[in-house]
């Protein structure tokens, strides 16, 4: 019975290209060109969390009648 530390890990691919394995100068990618790739998609606002507002204490709710 083989235990699971037993298999070899394989390599990790680029995170960009997702071909090649990750080089370690430009972890987690595999070369100058996909780490280029990346920057240039957070300068250009292409990666992007979403995200929800949520209301704030009870005067965010709504507004009272006076």
């Amino acid at each position: 019975m083989s235990s699971p530390e037993s298999k070899p890990l394989s390599p990790a691919l680029c995170a960009i290209c997702t071909r090649r394995p990750v080089t370690p100068d430009y972890r987690p990618f595999c070369s100058r060109r996909c780490a280029d790739v990346d920057l240039s998609r957070w300068l250009s606002n292409r990666y992007a969390v979403a995200a929800v507002e949520e209301e704030e204490g009870p005067e965010a709710a709504s507004p009272e009648d006076d």
